[in-house]
């Protein structure tokens, strides 16, 4: 099975490539993660991380994104190949001067040039085309100049058909086999091995990203443009596919060995934006969602869960905390702070060695960061200063204005007010009445109360109404009819999916291991740096560190679509229909992408989304329009001048979105997380003050805090009143105490079973028809059916004679025969 090859090979920690391995308790917690990178940060002068989580990032930094610095000569070679043929074809004008009709005449001419047989010549024309879309750089002074004229230029081709024809070229080099076998026989792979992909890629991207994003001052028929896009996009016209199952294709082949000079970035980064632009943003699906629940006639949402986050703040600085105790000792007398400074040094010396207590028999999350939590921690030669200068020289503390209020509206399920009822029912009847909500009879009066606050709070999800309608249908088939499927792009998505899902998440996962930071390079593992290696390695220091820059940039671009992807795919499967949604889940869960992801997490976090890995002065557009300047070792090392790296920040949010959507309401898959020692490894990164990380990472600790033991939440209170003040409440959800019926063992393998057995049913009622047969109606009317006209092979009149006699003449008739059937 496929799904072992990334299960064996995604295992955190696993020294050996362990294929088809399943999933194993650890013996010692430390063991699994013991790779980990020393704690170098403070918080005590960590400010607030401004970020603002968005679908992408800025214009300028998603266009850049698309070129490694291994291609900057290129443009250069794009440049000289449209200069060429436009001044064979329009002597003594620049491209700026021509007016529209001129600009058209010119592009329909170098489409011409994308049928002819020579190789070189295709390549040449892609690479003037290729030059349009960047922008014409040559003819613009500034930065600017260069980005309005790409994007002119980029709804100017495709309104000229220039993405169709593309399209078929990219098709063409898929199936190159010559390139492909060249590929397989060369023992390291470069840019050269990818020049024609990696420029048709480019076209296609830049055209996708320039459509895609709006602005105020689009004409009527660039708006009109983008709609056609997004159809031809969604909704297969020449082909059989949606555009982004033919990447998904590309990935799995690049994957599965067979094509390994596919440059996989342009690959991704294209494959995140097609999603992006056909399926919607955050925003459309929040639009989305509430249109939908308006048509099943259900409530509206209590909230706008992206302006809630939006205006949550990160948790206060840890030295609130020291000033709050030293105010509440002086207003009551004179007490001596003595003993708040041992109980400070007693916490200094248990974060020294964070596996100080395991051969004592202590849990690993039990010695970790035991009194710093949320709030971040202190770094210790800073703390002893505090503790030696006393509180006379203590550093200014920045009031903090606490909430007045939660910030979520609490939810309770159906599921919830059932439990609630048959345990009260239990306890003072003695007998159940099932699923019924309503009869109260019997009951104390704050019985009553309860069951009437807790029906204030219901919340019925979307899932909620398809699953009950899912049982409906597949109780009363007949009787129902065949359901009406409203065909939207993600349904045509999923539909064209489906059969090869599971490649293409193992596919996905493969590549993000690959990528991850705290991966070690192993024999088996693919080689993701095909396109960004130079056919000639550095052969001094400054080339090294450039071409190190590069590598590090590369795969962090990479991690960055890979997780936006999935994250989209998941979001928007679960509006379309929760089987879906469960479907592409599981599939990830059993190609190990929870371990994999908390693997991504065990690395000093606060250094990789601060990490510099940029060179300003050459990203496009700037180094096109600007004379580069002499590289040095010290320009490379100090990077940009920006607080954090906006890519990996988005990077962890969209990853711990992905591991809370797949552990919700799911006790197997939280299981997980405790059996794999998460807790400490997303405590750490809590020190990120980002409201919106920390968001994430407190709900996945509360999922699992009733697992965690009464000692780990004694130790960590401050994480527990973090989990209160910034997570929904649900009423009857007792996660802080553990004595919740959820707490009980699970048969865990029959949970996934069961869900395994519905999400079959619902694919193979939906998209198998050919099961369906049973209930098709039979035409029970002789004429009627010798009168059905057949496709008869082409040949067939050719041998109709011996077809007659070898079947019909040669075959003697058994009369008697009919007598069985009467």
């Amino acid at each position: 099975m496929e799904e072992a090859g990334a299960a064996g090979s995604a295992l955190p920690g696993d020294g050996a490539p362990g294929k088809g391995r399943p999933l194993q308790p650890p013996a010692k917690g430390r063991e699994l993660f013991r790779s980990q990178r020393k704690e170098s940060e403070g918080s005590v002068d960590c400010p607030s991380v401004e970020f603002e989580y968005g679908d992408a990032d800025g214009y300028t930094a998603e266009l850049s994104e698309l070129y490694s610095y291994t291609e900057e000569p290129e443009f250069t070679i794009n440049r000289k190949c449209f200069e060429e043929d436009f001044q064979t074809q329009v002597q003594g004008k620049r491209w700026p001067e021509l007016d529209q009709a001129q600009q058209k005449a010119y592009v329909m001419r170098l489409l011409d040039g994308l049928e002819v047989v020579d190789r070189d010549k295709r390549l040449k024309a892609a690479r003037a085309v290729l030059y349009l879309a960047q922008g014409v750089f040559g003819e613009c002074d500034m930065e600017a100049e260069v980005l309005h004229w790409s994007r002119h230029n980029n709804f100017l081709l495709y309104q000229m058909g220039t993405f169709s024809a593309f399209l078929e070229l990219l098709n063409m080099e898929i199936d190159n086999s010559q390139a492909c076998s060249s590929a397989l026989r060369k023992p390291a792979i470069s840019l050269a091995d990818s020049t024609e992909l990696r420029v048709l890629l480019s076209v296609l991207y830049l055209m996708v990203e320039n459509i895609r994003v709006e602005a105020e001052a689009d004409p009527p028929e660039w708006q009109s443009s983008r709609e056609t896009f997004r159809t031809e996009l969604s909704f297969p016209v020449h082909s059989e596919e949606p555009f982004a199952l033919l990447l998904f294709t590309m990935v799995a082949k690049f994957c599965s060995g067979h094509a390994p000079h596919f440059p996989m970035k342009k690959v991704l980064l294209l494959l995140w934006k097609v999603l992006l632009f056909t399926l919607g943003g955050f925003e459309a699906l929040q639009a989305m969602k509430m249109k939908k629940r308006e048509e099943l006639g259900l409530p509206p949402l209590p909230e706008d869960s992206i302006q809630v986050m939006r205006r949550m703040r990160a948790a206060s600085p840890p030295t609130y905390t020291i000033e709050l105790l030293d105010q509440q000792s002086s207003k009551r007398g004179h007490r001596s702070r003595r003993p708040l400074v041992k109980q400070d040094s007693l916490d200094i010396y248990n974060e020294r060695d964070p596996f100080k207590n395991d051969e004592a028999g202590v849990d690993e999350e039990e010695s970790d960061d035991v009194d710093s939590g949320i709030e971040g921690e202190l770094d210790l030669m800073e703390r002893d200063a505090i503790i030696q200068a006393g509180p006379a020289q203590r550093p200014p503390i920045e009031r903090v204005s606490f909430p007045k209020g939660l910030p979520w509206a609490p939810k309770v399920r159906q599921k919830d007010i059932e439990h609630f009822l048959e345990a009260s029912r239990n306890k003072f009847i003695g007998f159940t009445l099932g699923q019924d909500t309503d009869t109260l009879v019997g009951l104390p009066r704050p019985i009553h109360e309860s069951v009437k606050t807790l029906k204030q709070h219901k919340y019925v999800s979307i899932s909620d109404v398809q699953i009950k309608n899912e049982e409906e249908l597949e109780k009363c088939p007949m009787s129902l009819g065949e359901e009406e499927v409203q065909e939207t792009p993600c349904e045509m998505l999923y539909r064209a999916m489906l059969y090869s899902l599971p490649q293409y998440m193992i596919a996905l996962l493969k590549i993000l291991l690959a990528a991850a930071p705290t991966s070690k390079a192993k024999t088996d593992s693919i080689n993701i740096l095909a396109d960004v290696l130079p056919e000639e390695m550095p052969i001094t220091v400054l080339q090294s560190m450039k071409l190190g820059v590069d590598v590090n940039r590369h795969k962090e671009i990479i991690v960055k679509s890979i997780s936006a992807s999935l994250l989209l795919l998941l979001k928007h499967f679960k509006l379309n229909h929760i089987y879906q949604f469960e479907y592409v889940s599981q599939h990830l869960v059993f190609a190990n992408c929870i371990p994999l992801i908390l693997k991504f997490f065990n690395q000093n976090i606060m250094s990789y989304i601060t990490a510099k890995n940029s060179i300003s002065v050459l990203d496009y557009p700037h180094c096109t329009v600007h004379e580069l300047p002499e590289l040095t070792a010290e320009s490379l090392e100090a990077g940009d001048n920006h607080q954090f790296c906006w890519r990996n920040l988005f990077s962890c949010i969209n990853l711990l979105r992905l591991l809370n959507k797949l552990t919700k309401w799911k006790h197997s898959r939280t299981m997980m997380l405790v059996v794999f020692k998460s807790a400490p490894i997303l405590k750490r990164a809590l020190k990120v003050k980002q409201a919106m990380m920390q968001l994430y990472v407190l709900k996945l600790l509360k999922i699992q805090t009733k697992y965690l033991g009464r000692q780990w939440r004694k130790s960590n209170m401050k994480t527990m009143s973090a989990i209160y003040q910034k997570v929904r409440h649900r009423m009857n959800d007792d996660w802080a105490y553990g004595n919740d019926i959820d707490a009980r063992p699970w048969d865990f393998q029959a949970e996934e079973c069961t869900l395994r057995a519905n999400i079959e049913a619902f694919n193979s009622r939906r998209y198998d028809k050919s099961q369906d047969s049973e209930f098709a109606p039979v035409d029970n009317c002789l004429q009627s059916v010798l009168g059905q006209r057949l496709e008869l092979p082409e040949d067939f009149h050719y041998s109709y004679e011996l077809w007659l006699e070898r079947e019909v003449f040669s075959q003697p008739i058994r009369w008697e025969e009919l007598l069985h059937y009467q």
